[in-house]
């Protein structure tokens, strides 16, 4: 959900010069859009390559240090069916992983660790988990522990946030989750083959299907209650993937060793030590040798991309950065969100603060064109994004127009504006920290928002470290009225586990009928024609776009520094198998 380019001289300058363009008129404006990439080296993000150009045989007892970069402690829930943050799933990629898996447009395949096939009717899907498939403890990895992992996820007293929509279209998942069953009707199984069989046909069964298996032999012993937080899964975890976990430095660090067994055959790396890496020293860690791999962060990028001794791999993520409104709040008893708080439910307020401030600048000088205006809440990786929907353009004019249209007027003459019955209108900002760029990134947007005369400020006058920061949102902090956060999106285009009224992810809490019908449209049996699917997803874009739930800013390129050392590592695998491929040709120095 984190889910990046200037040395921190520069950056203060480049900062500077956008803090000032927040306060240009129209002239002024048009003059920076003449100087473009003048003033301002841009990043040519066609040149990144993918892959590591290393071609050399890995050498054998090859070790490699993972930076998983951070300005804080992962939380160590090391299990997918529970983890909420980006770096506890940088550490479960290395260790387990999905049965099936995907393609260059994200639809299973059968090339995993199971293979599917899907009925004439659409309606059912069974998997077959393969022969030589078994977990680091030895066993099998059968149907019952797929099976097991729907039984947690639908259970009463599962408290994670990954039971949806699609989970509840299964034939008896509802009468299950509602504890009026002890099993899900809809699901078969038979030793490494499992069935599961929907209400409906939906689309999404080839794309977001959850194949994420539970060893239940290991974890059926604990309350599913207390999983979550029991050591099985935050000291001792066990997975199936190509290597296994042989220390964990709670936060800090995991040392890992190579699975022989792995279904794929033996990993090229005897092992791996994973550690927590400021972002501040990040590149200094690649220059040093100290680290193999780690994320570069825009603010650092000139840095690397002078080293040596690295490479520097580039992609279009599967993410987006967005500033959220709060509207309310989740009731856990009804699971469901609940639109409460009225003080953004006016869309020309919400509009009119998309209209004043300026993703465009920000994307070419404090990330140097690794980031670009995000139109919508649908990546460019998939077809489904519609190019037809615009980003909001930076018209602090037209911003100033809808406030007073809406009634936000400054009616003391002190500047800011107050709300349509007279009173004072505060905006507290709720912002993460994180590299150099994080703070000035929140006060530019600040400024801006100023600028139209709205008193906005950061939530306590500073910056939430990661873990703090999205506890304000899950527990709907009454004191958060706008956020600014991130989202890494999966790999099935249907948005509903962000989105729908049930999502316990739906930060926001805003719930729309619209939204519910489109949402449903997108998962419905008529969806299986890619046309409908499409146009379905394109008006719902619309939507978003109109009702401005949130402000999409942002989409980025991602990079990533490699040390040379290393062959093998592909940035596009999007599974976590590649860990499997990836060796050292030469001790490190």
């Amino acid at each position: 959900m984190k889910i990046k380019s200037y040395s921190k001289v520069l950056s203060a300058l480049a900062i500077s010069s956008l803090l000032l363009a927040a306060c240009s008129n129209d002239t002024e404006k048009s003059s920076t859009k003449e100087k473009k990439g003048k003033d301002v080296e841009q990043v040519d993000t066609s040149l990144f390559p993918t892959k590591t150009t290393n071609q050399g045989e890995p050498i054998d007892g090859g070790h490699l240090t993972y930076g998983l970069v951070s300005d804080t402690p992962f939380e160590g829930i090391l299990n997918k069916v529970f983890y909420q943050g980006d770096p506890d799933n940088q550490v479960i990629t290395f260790f387990d992983e999905d049965l099936l898996d995907t393609d260059e447009n994200y639809v299973f395949t059968n090339d995993g660790a199971a293979s599917y096939e899907i009925s004439d009717d659409n309606k059912t899907v069974t998997l077959t988990i393969k022969d030589n498939v078994n977990w680091q403890d030895g066993k099998p990895v059968t149907g019952a522990d797929l099976e097991y992992a729907y039984l947690v996820l639908g259970s009463k007293d599962y408290k994670g946030v990954r039971y949806d929509e699609q989970m509840a279209l299964i034939e008896g998942m509802e009468e299950y989750h509602a504890g009026k069953a002890d099993s899900i009707s809809g699901i078969k199984v038979d030793g490494k083959k499992i069935t599961f069989t929907f209400k409906k046909a939906n689309p999404s069964v080839t794309t977001g299907l959850w194949t994420y298996p539970l060893h239940k032999e290991y974890l059926s012993d604990v309350p599913i209650a207390k999983l979550e937080s029991s050591d099985k899964i935050r000291k001792n975890p066990i997975g199936y993937g190509p290597f296994k976990v042989k220390k964990i430095v709670q936060g800090e660090a995991v040392e890992f060793e190579a699975f022989e067994g792995y279904h794929r055959g033996a990993p090229k790396l005897d092992s791996v030590t994973l550690k927590v890496v400021n972002p501040s020293v990040a590149v200094k860690s690649l220059e040093n040798g100290d680290i193999d791999v780690a994320s570069i962060s825009a603010d650092q990028f000139d840095q690397a991309k002078a080293l040596d001794n690295v490479e520097i791999l580039g992609k279009v993520d599967l993410a987006y950065t967005y500033i959220g409104f709060k509207f309310g709040h989740y009731d856990e008893k009804k699971a469901e969100n609940v639109m409460d708080n009225p003080k953004f439910e006016d869309k020309r307020l919400r509009q009119a603060m998309a209209y004043a401030i300026n993703n465009e600048e920000v994307g070419e000088k404090m990330y140097k064109g690794l980031r670009f205006p995000a139109n919508s809440v649908i990546t460019p990786n998939f077809k489904y994004n519609n190019k037809d929907v615009k980003p909001y353009e930076y018209d602090p004019e037209k911003a100033k127009k809808l406030l007073d249209e809406a009634g936000y007027v400054d009616t003391n003459k002190d500047g800011l504006r107050e709300d349509p019955d007279g009173k004072e209108f505060k905006i507290n900002f709720a912002s993460m920290s994180g590299g150099d760029i994080a703070e000035p990134l929140t006060n530019y947007y600040i400024q801006q928002w100023q600028e139209v005369g709205l008193d906005v400020q950061m939530l306590d006058g500073r910056l939430h470290e990661f873990n703090s920061f999205y506890d304000l949102l899950k527990k709907d902090n009454e004191e958060v009225d706008i956020y600014q956060a991130a989202w890494g999106v999966a790999s099935d285009p249907d948005p509903s586990g962000l989105w729908s009224r049930s999502a316990a992810f739906n930060y926001t809490r805003w719930v729309n009928d619209k939204n519910d019908e489109l949402l449903a449209k997108g998962i419905s049996e008529e969806a299986f024609d890619d046309q409908y699917r499409i146009d379905t997803y394109n008006e719902w874009q619309e939507l978003i776009h109109e009702e401005v739930p949130i402000i999409p800013t942002l989409f980025r390129y991602t990079t990533t520094g490699v040390n040379k050392r290393v062959s093998g590592y592909d940035y596009l695998a999007e599974r976590q198998y590649k860990w499997f491929n990836v060796g050292v040709t030469e001790e490190a120095k």
